[in-house]
């Protein structure tokens, strides 16, 4: 490798670098370098005589894997390593074993909206009611099991309650839904390599022999089934290169576990671990703040934020009356960093639920400060989107139902649902697909003589482009708006169409970027761009606009200035978290926190409300508990009686509960309007001091003592 680029790294990322065969871990602190060493370790490898070919390097998102490929572009090493996220791997390898892997190739990835189509007719097929038995709650425990490579059948042979045996028939009927749809869900795309990788040796070790190098980032946030896969696929030689950072682990609540980067060293014995701790992003006070906050989580391989910048502005911590007060103090704080020279495009506003936007939004129009929201999944849920990339999907993959009946009668073409009742039935009697019972609709006796005329213009339109999946998207996209009505639909909708045609457009011109940029473009590929697109993804750091996002969004970013708003309890940790009874919870919440601090390079300003509207109610909050960990210190402002109706919030003002109380777990207390209930955890932080009490109701509440009526103990 070039002297030149070993001259820029720091001893300790060099070990990284330059460490060759055998399994490395990589701990990587926040703004440490650690693409970095990622891309520059690819380059090293490459000079040492490996082929780029025998290289994967696996991460999280397609944004952090293009970055990683312009890198290594950069250094003259990417040209044949394999450089993509898990999901992407795993799609080409079920492609290449369809066979082996039991799935078709052709096969389509299925959104999150499609996953509710299929089952919401699962819980029907079922005779279940869709109350009782919420499509949402069996997406969410199926998709469970699947992360730890439970499948239908397997759990249908242990489910042993009323609810396991309900959701073991469901589980098997959501999946021959798919199974007849030529489907798979994104959990599906991780288990199905895992079990191919576990089931075929054959297969394993020809993949292993191929990726003799594999280097796996964020390594902290894999579940099981991708652990499993990392393993395999490291199984023949041990070449594994783990970057990560256990601080940073945040996503729990879809299946990731920490402990896969806490037991590293359990795993390969012989492993080499290297410590990223220089921090070349944030100002030291952010550091001292974020090392603070995470020092106490117990589950974490200890490491400190060594700052490399030299100290800059204070962190501010900012209590305001409400909601509203704090999106103003917000855009008073962004006004004042514009008016010194500051760029949009180096602010974020950062939350822990989207719903927390829309305040931040109305503040930010009424003040025409220019701002993105970064969601950029809704982009691909728009109705005329959702319309075009249906038509796509059924060229690739027939069997396709949910897209094909989508795009039946879009433009209307007077296909009706008598239609396309008797379509189906015809179908499920000839055990065909509904594709194939549409190319033979003229045999179908129940059906007039203009309904079949009218499928077979739908059908002659879809072959028209049967061979034009392989090759350029953007032009075969364009074609298709046009033929397929869409075009003219939508322009003949006049103005409310016009939004819709440039959405359809900048659709287009993505696609035509896809070709440009792609080596090989086909249709299959760029849908599966798409279908694997994240939040993240959608953000242009050079929109010139301030930033939005939630907490989890902010992962892999960074800004000059950040804001963290809604730092209370029940917002930050969540009280969906069940934080006060899941030490495990409360650590990841905790962690969300850090991350979020550590996005910022010179600018930290945390808030919180001193009362929030609820469910149309305004409610006292409690600061959050992290607030007092961050080692800085901060008042909250005395109460103003004048800005609230004294009777409305009489039970909020100080001194009517025993600030010098102290409760410890398991006392019992009585509270005047939740009634008796029990202490499940006393946070003394001084006049702040919180008691977490579970209530006889089964409502879990924060209470601060010196803002409530609580009597005992007893």
């Amino acid at each position: 490798m070039d002297n030149t680029l070993s001259q820029q790294l720091t001893p300790s990322q060099k070990r990284a670098v330059f460490h060759i065969e055998g399994p490395l871990l990589v701990l990587a602190g926040p703004g440490s370098g650690k693409t970095r060493v990622i891309t520059h370790r690819i380059a090293a490898l490459v000079d040492s005589g490996v082929r780029p070919y025998n290289i994967c390097a696996i991460t999280f998102t397609n944004k952090a894997a293009e970055e990683m490929r312009q890198r290594a572009a950069a250094l003259g090493a990417s040209g044949g390593a394999h450089i993509s996220t898990f999901h992407s791997l795993c799609v080409r390898i079920l492609r290449r074993y369809a066979g082996s892997a039991g799935v078709r190739p052709n096969f389509s990835i299925y959104d999150a909206s499609d996953q509710a189509r299929c089952m919401k007719q699962a819980v029907k097929d079922c005779e279940l009611d869709a109350t009782n038995f919420p499509p949402a709650r069996m997406l969410d425990a199926i998709s469970t099991l699947k992360n730890k490579l439970v499948d239908a059948e397997s759990f249908r042979d242990y489910a042993d309650d009323f609810f396991s045996k309900t959701l073991a028939k469901v589980y098997l009927r959501y999946q021959l839904i798919l199974n007849e749809r030529n489907g798979l869900d994104f959990d599906d795309l991780l288990l199905r390599t895992a079990f191919l990788l576990d089931s075929w040796p054959d297969v394993c070790s020809e993949l292993s022999n191929r990726f003799k190098f594999l280097l796996i980032d964020e390594y902290q946030d894999t579940n099981h089934a991708q652990y499993r896969i990392a393993s395999a696929l490291a199984s023949q030689h041990g070449n594994i290169c783990a970057t990560g950072d256990p601080d940073q682990s945040i996503y729990g609540w879809r299946g990731a576990d920490i402990h896969n980067i806490l037991a590293f060293e359990t795993d390969w014995p012989d492993a080499t671990i290297v410590k990223l701790e220089e921090n070349f992003r944030s100002t030291p006070n952010i550091l001292t703040v974020a090392d603070s906050l995470i020092g106490h989580n117990h589950k974490r391989k200890l490491k400190k934020l060594l700052p490399t910048r030299q100290k800059d502005k204070d962190v501010v911590i900012t209590a305001s009356e409400d909601e509203a007060a704090e999106a103003g103090s917000v855009v008073r704080h962004i006004e004042e960093l514009t008016a010194t020279g500051a760029s949009l495009n180096d602010i974020a506003v950062f939350y822990r639920v989207n719903s927390m936007s829309r305040v931040l939004e109305e503040a930010f129009i009424r003040s025409k400060i220019v701002y993105q929201v970064v969601r950029g999944v809704e982009f691909y849920n728009r109705k005329e989107i959702r319309d075009l990339l249906a038509y796509l999907k059924v060229l690739v993959n027939p069997d396709d139902e949910i897209a094909l009946l989508r795009i039946i009668n879009t433009p209307a073409r007077g296909i009706g649902k008598v239609t396309i009742d008797r379509l189906r039935a015809y179908a499920a009697r000839n055990q065909l697909s509904l594709f194939e019972a549409l190319k033979h609709a003229e045999r179908i006796d129940s059906l007039s003589k203009n309904a079949k005329a009218r499928l077979a213009a739908f059908v002659d339109i879809l072959r028209r482009f049967e061979k034009d999946t392989a090759g350029p998207v953007g032009p075969v996209a364009e074609r298709l708006f046009e033929e397929s009505g869409l075009a003219v639909a939508l322009r003949a909708a006049a103005d409310q169409g016009k939004d819709a045609l440039e959405n359809v457009n900048e659709l287009i011109n993505a696609a035509a970027d896809y070709d440009r940029q792609a080596e090989q473009p086909s249709l299959i590929d760029y849908l599966q761009q798409i279908s694997l697109f994240s939040d993240t993804d959608a953000y242009d750091p050079a929109s010139g606009r301030v930033a939005l996002m939630t907490l989890h969004a902010a992962k892999g970013l960074e800004f000059e200035n950040v804001f963290i708003v809604g730092v209370e309890e029940g917002l930050l940790p969540h009280e969906k978290t069940n934080s006060y009874e899941d030490t495990d919870e409360l650590e990841e919440e905790r962690r969300l926190f850090f991350v979020g601090i550590t996005r910022a390079k010179t600018g930290l300003y945390i808030s919180y409300a001193r009362y929030r509207t609820i469910r149309g109610q305004l409610l006292r909050t409690i600061p959050s508990r992290f607030l007092f960990e961050l080692g800085c210190s901060f008042t909250e402002p005395a109460d103003h009686d004048d800005d609230y109706d004294h009777e409305d919030h009489e039970q909020d003002q100080p001194g009517r509960g025993p600030p010098s109380a102290r409760f410890t777990a398991g006392q019992l207390v009585q509270h005047e309007s939740f009634g008796l209930g029990r202490v499940k955890e006393f946070i003394d932080i001084g006049e702040n001091s919180i008691v977490v009490v579970k209530f006889n109701t089964g409502q879990t509440k924060s209470l601060m003592l010196k803002y409530t009526d609580l009597v005992g103990p007893f």
